[in-house]
């Protein structure tokens, strides 16, 4: 049987690159190969004394009679479970002195769902027939957002200003001068940190971005998964942003709790319950657990010490050690370069001038063990298809992820630039 696939069903049924890292990601860990080594996902470090937490609250949930049955066989409020939207609100204010309510914040099946619901909410077509977009002020951006339209193409974004730093390091910038709002764009999405360049929009810059929001009447949504106040995996001075402008974006997942799949939408009423609503549609209710696990750390505020005390040093000495090994094992006359490493997972490598496009590059690491995340995938809605434009730069930056043991980065690492150098 021929299956044909509505234009919703071809962009989301036929492939991705997002599904592709998923995919080797999946399949690497459920596998186990010894001779994998897996630098291309996301997938957060398994930290020993966060596992041992999370065990600990397990244990807690299961010993108290009652907890577990609620926990497996409720289903809460579409919204969220009443008191983790009340105790994650209290936090917040007395964090950061916000002026939130349980109204204010919203659960979805992971972050990357609430991202689908946003981005189909606010763009594409409009009841009075206009096409509308969501606006990226600066690419390389997460590649998850790529597919997720469900008509037309729903991205307009922006190059960078490309800051050159020392022999071997640089950092993406906004370009102000370029960048516009037009009447077609129905919000501006930045990932802080970002996903996948580590990259840190500074306090000046998320500041000049929620100005010009204000000033078109539009949302300014922040994907703060790696952000602060958790898992607050940043390396550079930054401070949060919220306001009733402002559609910031949470995650359990990267403080050590993918597998929860739990989102959290931090924004106006009007946009959680929104949320909340889609949330009913498509999914019914959301996952349990995460909220479970963690109200008590929230609550007693355990979950910041967890986040400044282990989880981001913890990924600030991977981070620092991966650099290391690129300078070692990098030879000085190879033209590479690294973005500064200011936060999430990840560094990004840019290879001046490479004689091979990047997706060729995974291919050929792919063939010996090492798995990375060709960068063309994260440069998406430019003027015209990447993969026809002139700009060299999107088909010259690979992802690699340093979370993975310290043997399997450095063996990692060592076998990419073998494989770079040979190409030059």
């Amino acid at each position: 049987m021929k299956v044909e696939f509505s234009k919703f069903g071809e962009r989301l049924c036929l492939g991705s690159g997002i599904e592709e890292l998923m995919s080797d990601l999946g399949n690497a860990l459920a596998e186990g190969g010894e001779d994998v080594i897996m630098l291309g996902g996301g997938q957060p470090a398994h930290i020993p004394e966060v596992d041992a937490i999370w065990r600990k609250r397990m244990e807690e949930i299961i010993n108290k009679p009652g907890n577990m049955e609620a926990m497996l066989g409720n289903y809460d409020p579409p919204r969220g479970s009443p008191n983790f939207l009340k105790a994650l609100a209290e936090m917040l204010n007395k964090q950061f002195g916000w002026d939130l309510n349980d109204k204010n914040i919203a659960i979805t099946s992971g972050g990357q769902t609430a991202f689908f619901y946003l981005f189909n909410a606010l763009a594409g077509v409009m009841p009075d027939g206009r096409k509308k977009k969501i606006l990226l002020p600066v690419v390389p951006e997460y590649i998850g957002y790529a597919n997720q339209s469900v008509g037309e193409e729903l991205f307009k974004a922006y190059k960078p200003i490309i800051e050159e730093i020392g022999d071997h390091q640089f950092k993406y910038k906004v370009d102000f001068d370029a960048l516009e709002i037009t009447d077609d764009i129905a919000a501006v999405c930045v990932s802080r940190p970002t996903n996948p360049t580590g990259n840190v929009l500074t306090d000046n810059e998320m500041k000049r971005l929620a100005d010009l929001c204000k000033e078109h009447h539009i949302p300014f949504i922040i994907d703060n998964a790696y952000g602060a106040p958790f898992p607050n995996i940043f390396f550079s001075e930054a401070n949060p942003m919220w306001d009733e402008q402002v559609i910031l974006a949470l995650s359990l997942s990267k403080i050590g709790l993918p597998g929860t799949r739990t989102g959290i939408v931090v924004a106006s009423e009007e946009i959680a319950a929104a949320v909340s609503s889609m949330s009913a549609i498509i999914g019914l209710a959301n996952n349990n657990i995460g909220q479970a696990l963690m109200r008590p750390l929230i609550e007693s505020g355990e979950i910041l010490t967890i986040s400044n005390d282990i989880v981001r040093p913890f990924y600030k000495k991977k981070s620092l050690q991966a650099q290391q090994w690129v300078a070692e094992f990098f030879p000085d006359e190879l033209p590479y370069r690294y973005h500064v490493s200011e936060g999430a997972l990840f560094l990004w490598l840019w290879f001046k001038d490479l004689p091979i496009t990047t997706q060729e590059l995974y291919v050929r690491l792919k063939g010996r063990g090492v798995l990375v995340v060709s960068g063309h995938h994260f440069f998406f809605g430019l003027d015209g298809d990447v993969e026809n434009t002139d700009w060299k730069h999107s088909q010259e930056c690979i992802r690699v992820t340093y979370t993975m043991p310290a043997e399997d980065v450095k063996s990692g690492l060592a076998i990419i630039a073998e494989e770079v150098t040979k190409i030059y």
